[in-house]
């Protein structure tokens, strides 16, 4: 497996802004699950074996800090998860995956190197958007494209919002038609064209296909098309692809593309025709960029990982142009979910002409020369909007990283009738003025934002009467954010000096630090002394401190059962058991004592968190000198930021004794900074922490791999959140 990819979320604790929309893959921030499945008390435990040290020692002879193998720190972490996310890559059945899966991610959880804290919702919001006016799914780029988007030049009131949700909901049961434009004009709204919102990370890239980072493809998604697409009511449908055909054996989709898109430049200039060559052009870049996108088709496409990663030939990759509006793709084995894959970025394509004019070159070696020549290579340069050419609804016209990001209309669209926008528009906005946010919503400039407590939004709506004329929860949805834990750390300051750790130049502090890290008790006690609703609560207000949390890193409802099974300890779960029931079932199995359901907080226990510090000390012993600093960055522009990370602090300190822990809160005084270390930070080593909640997972198709297959050794994108170069 190479690095993992997807739509990386950043949390943007700094920011308001709620899409009211949907939302998925790494991310920027911000359903209840059933009860847990009954057991058996004379069923075996699932609990894997513990490794045969508790801890590992970060020092050389003279007592210095020292980084140690990563596979080393991984298998004491995490050691034998790998086995379970084999076996269920290896089922021969859907049910048995989704089984192994969850008794995957038990182990994962018990692991305690990163704890979920939130999902993105869950919050007062006030917004100009009709609900469910973007593609409807929980995975891939698709909810991200806002062509569809119905926007009033007025604020929703709670009641049109109400009426709207049933007429959508009426729809997806197929009773009725959902047209939100209809409804709002002929309640006196006028409807806006620009779809105004806000970024506070700038994109890096124009190249869909050389990116991972939502803030990045948030962007560029709204201008280039694939093969197929979801709309708003959750179905699959064709876009590039006007049909397609499968073999009998499951292995063999043959799509037929429509011969009337094309690509465009950014001042509107038509090109050539879209064609199946550019498909395939499309994936060979994005095996020889290796940005981390080529994990989702390791083991899926005939050849694909032998091409990136062993030396093989592209000839023997299974993504064949048949002829101009023929593609072919081989899989190496039936995959049912292969389909759901389809809309996430690493399958676009890209104009082979165009990229082959701006210094592209195929090979991945031969990549890498040439991107080194940047006089020469000048391919999706986001300094630079010439720099790549589109064929979806919207062009890149402005990119200005500091202040404005402008898409306008496509002209030579192929599918004009289904855009109900004609401009995109992001206004660079850091957080640290809210009012000034929540003024552009009432004016119209922005199109919704989230009411929160730290941001004095939802006393000021209170107070003016909005939040009770406007004011609705939002959706949430599959993307699970969390704080990680970094047991291999690398950087105590930024190149700069900026965000330096009071650990710098303490190598004991380092070491203690290091240490206790690596110890499954001693995380445990910091994840279940850290009060996420209290911290929550500082976002959303007291009322709303359970809305959005999540327990578990796959959404608990992603996926069911289709069938009665049962699994290897002879323990049945019903056809139709969602998979975070089969999850917690595991979860009681071995004792870890958190509850996985949405909407709670499952992991807070203060009790079991001083039990746990209390066997760390004692394996620990004199290889750990207490208190433990532990450092958490924080952006100070941001008076979000600046309450959960005292909430963070208060939390930790008041539960397991300031003679144990001390959390040092580093501050970052711009928001490169704040990510530089963080969300932006390349791998494992360059994270310049010891716990990080800015980052999340989205998932990119419809089967919990897109989710676990991020903490594997091999490949794992998300492994870089805890130190670990994977």
């Amino acid at each position: 497996m190479s690095k993992k990819l997807a739509k990386i979320v950043a949390l943007v604790m700094a920011l308001a802004m709620v899409f009211a929309l949907a939302a998925c893959g790494e991310t920027e921030e911000p359903t209840n699950g059933s009860e847990p499945v009954d057991q058996s008390s004379e069923e075996q435990s699932t609990e894997p074996a513990e490794p045969e040290v508790n801890h590992l020692v970060y020092a050389d002879d003279e007592g210095n800090y020292t980084r140690l193998d990563d596979e080393e720190a991984y298998d004491i972490a995490l050691g034998g998860y790998g086995e379970y996310v084999d076996k269920a890559l290896a089922a021969k059945t859907n049910d048995e995956r989704f089984v192994l899966f969850a008794k995957a991610e038990a182990y994962l959880l018990d692991s305690a190197v990163f704890v979920p804290t939130t999902t993105q919702g869950g919050a007062f919001a006030i917004t100009h958007v009709a609900p469910h006016t973007v593609p409807y799914v929980q995975w891939g780029n698709d909810d991200d494209r806002v062509f569809g988007a119905v926007i009033s030049k007025d604020l929703i009131t709670k009641e049109e919002r109400a009426d709207l949700m049933e007429q959508w909901n009426k729809a997806l049961l197929g009773e009725g038609t959902y047209d939100p434009a209809a409804y709002l004009t002929s309640k006196g709204h006028e409807l806006n064209t620009t779809f105004g919102t806000s970024f506070s990370t700038a994109p890096e890239t124009l190249d869909w296909l050389a990116t991972s980072m939502q803030s990045d493809t948030e962007i560029t998604v709204n201008c280039v098309d694939g093969l197929v697409e979801y709309d708003n009511l959750n179905n699959l449908n064709p876009a590039i692809a006007e049909s397609w055909d499968v073999s009998e054996d499951g292995t063999v989709y043959t799509f037929h593309l429509r011969n009337d898109v094309y690509w465009t430049t950014s001042d509107g200039t038509q090109l050539g025709a879209v064609t199946a060559d550019d498909f395939v052009a499309g994936l060979r870049h994005m095996l020889d960029v290796q940005e981390g996108l080529e994990y989702l088709v390791d083991g899926l496409i005939v050849g694909a990982t032998a091409y990136y990663a062993g030396g093989g030939s592209w000839d023997d990759v299974g993504y064949k142009a048949i002829d101009a509006q023929t593609l072919e793709v081989t899989l190496e084995q039936e995959t049912p979910y292969f389909m759901t894959m389809l809309t996430y970025s690493c399958f676009m394509p890209m104009s082979k002409d165009f990229y082959e004019s701006r210094g592209g070159v195929y090979g991945v070696e031969e990549f890498a020369a040439a991107a080194a020549d940047t006089a020469t290579y000048t391919y999706g340069n986001p300094n630079d909007v010439t720099s790549q050419v589109y064929c979806g609804p919207f062009l890149v016209t402005k990119l200005n990283a500091a202040s404005e990001i402008i898409c306008s209309a496509n002209p030579n669209y192929y599918n004009k009738d289904k855009v109900n926008i004609e401009t995109i528009r992001w206004v660079f906005d850091d957080g640290s003025n809210p009012t000034q946010s929540y003024q552009s919503t009432l004016d119209g400039d922005f199109i919704s934002i989230a009411l929160g407590e730290a941001s004095g939004l939802l006393k000021a709506a209170q107070e003016d009467g909005n939040f009770d004329k406007y004011s609705y929860v939002s959706d949430t949805t599959s993307t699970t954010y969390f704080g990680a834990l970094n047991i291999n750390r690398g950087t105590f300051a930024l190149e700069s000096g900026a965000v330096e750790s009071p650990k710098a130049n303490d190598e004991a502090a380092k070491v203690s630090a290091a240490n206790a890290l690596s110890n499954k008790n001693f995380r445990k006690a910091l994840q279940f002394a850290f009060d996420r609703a209290a911290q929550n609560a500082v976002r959303t207000g007291e009322e709303l401190r359970l809305q959005n949390l999540r327990n578990m890193y796959c959404h608990p409802e992603f996926v069911k059962l289709e069938n009665d099974f049962t699994d290897e300890d002879g323990h049945t779960f019903p056809g139709g058991t969602i998979y975070g029931d089969i999850v917690q079932y595991y979860c009681d199995q071995m004792g870890i004592g958190i509850n996985v359901a949405d909407s709670q907080d499952g992991w807070y226990n203060p009790e079991a968190a001083v039990e746990k510090l209390n066997a760390a000390k004692e394996e620990l012993g004199e290889d750990v000198q207490w208190p433990v600093q532990i450092d958490v960055v924080y952006y100070s522009g941001s008076p979000v930021q600046v309450a959960q990370v005292e909430a963070y602090k208060q939390s930790i300190e008041n539960v397991l004794g300031t003679d144990n822990v001390i959390v040092n809160i580093v501050e970052a005084t711009t928001v490169d900074d704040y990510y530089a270390g963080g969300y932006r930070a390349p791998d494992g080593a360059s994270g310049n922490y010891d716990m990080f909640y800015g980052s999340g997972w989205g998932p990119d198709y419809g089967d919990p791999y897109t989710y676990l297959g991020t903490f594997i050794l091999e490949g794992g994108y998300m492994t870089k959140t805890i130190g670990i170069n994977g």
